[in-house]
């Protein structure tokens, strides 16, 4: 890693969270089988391309999916807050989860062509900006690139399984500020909410919610970004009120109805889409604009989200 680059993200992160970030992603990028949870990784097996497309290509499926693939939506979303500030009544989210942004250049027309119908005040990305897990990061950088003059500002991201913290500085200098386990203050008129963001917690399980936490006061509305909807359970008893996450794609390839045959996510499979609520959380899974493995989408639409929060 160039040094000016690791100096930068010492400044970020500090020395124990990039060393850590780095040598997991050394030992863990080209793996497809490990101990514990997430015992086999489909994304990371070599012939799990071929095979995919082989297959819906023999049921005359592969050509269909691929279409489906840039059939973006829009996705409207309305979340009721108890502790709502009044002056946030109304205030709305365009929520852009795993691009996979190296994946086509007609994806990421398609794409631009969306966020540029809404109207919003605030976006965030859920991570997986990389098409693949492992190899090189700037094909995704200039696809965020391409993408960025067309998202409004102020632009919050958090990190997913397939991005490098090598990303981080690129990303920045797009003026993309990724919240890596970190929160900060969302003014309007003269009422704040909070927004905090987590490291990845599927895969590398960097995730720190107690230091994500830290600094928003317990009587005022906080919103978590995570990649994964995995940390459900902890993000709700940490006092988040609302939960912002995609990773799972809602399946991507799923059977008629909707239902997902893989979701690669340790949750209850209500979860892995759509809006969901446990205890006093609130959440929502989006299932993704782009596509992972195979550029292929069948019964599972992409997605953009808008989230509207209004008063309870």
């Amino acid at each position: 890693m160039d040094q000016t680059v690791y100096d930068r993200l010492v400044q970020r992160l500090g020395r124990v969270h990039l060393r850590q970030r780095l040598g997991l992603e050394s030992e863990h990028e080209a793996q497809v089988f490990r101990r514990g949870t997430h015992f086999f990784h489909l994304e990371n097996w070599f012939l799990a391309h071929s095979v995919i497309r082989a297959s819906l290509g023999l049921v005359g499926l592969h050509g269909r999916g691929r279409r489906n693939a840039l059939k973006i939506r829009i996705v409207h979303n309305a979340v009721r807050l108890a502790a709502l500030p009044a002056a946030f009544d109304g205030y709305t989210i365009l929520h852009l989860s795993d691009l996979h942004l190296d994946m086509s250049e007609d994806f990421v027309d398609a794409l631009i062509e969306r966020v540029r119908a809404v109207d919003y005040d605030l976006c965030v990305l859920t991570g997986d900006y990389r098409f693949r897990t492992r190899g090189p990061y700037e094909p995704a950088l200039a696809g965020l690139a391409r993408l960025r003059p067309h998202l409004r500002e102020p632009v919050y991201a958090v990190l997913g399984n397939h991005d490098s913290i090598r990303m981080v500085p690129g990303m920045e200098d797009l003026g993309i500020r990724v919240l890596l386990n970190e929160s900060v203050r969302l003014e309007r008129q003269d009422a704040t909410i909070h927004l905090a963001g987590i490291d990845d917690a599927h895969y590398y399980r960097v995730d720190n919610l107690h230091k994500a936490a830290h600094d928003i006061p317990h009587q005022e509305v906080s919103i978590l970004l995570s990649h994964t909807p995995e940390s459900y359970r902890n993000a709700a008893h940490a006092d988040f009120k609302l939960m912002l996450c995609g990773h799972t794609h809602g399946g991507q390839i799923c059977l008629p109805g909707g239902i997902p045959l893989i979701t690669d996510a340790d949750c209850p499979r209500a979860y892995v889409r759509g809006p969901w609520r446990y205890h006093d959380l609130a959440g929502y899974t989006s299932v993704g604009a782009g596509s992972s493995i195979v550029d292929v989408r069948l019964n599972c639409l992409p997605e953009i989200t808008l989230h509207r929060l209004q008063r309870a």
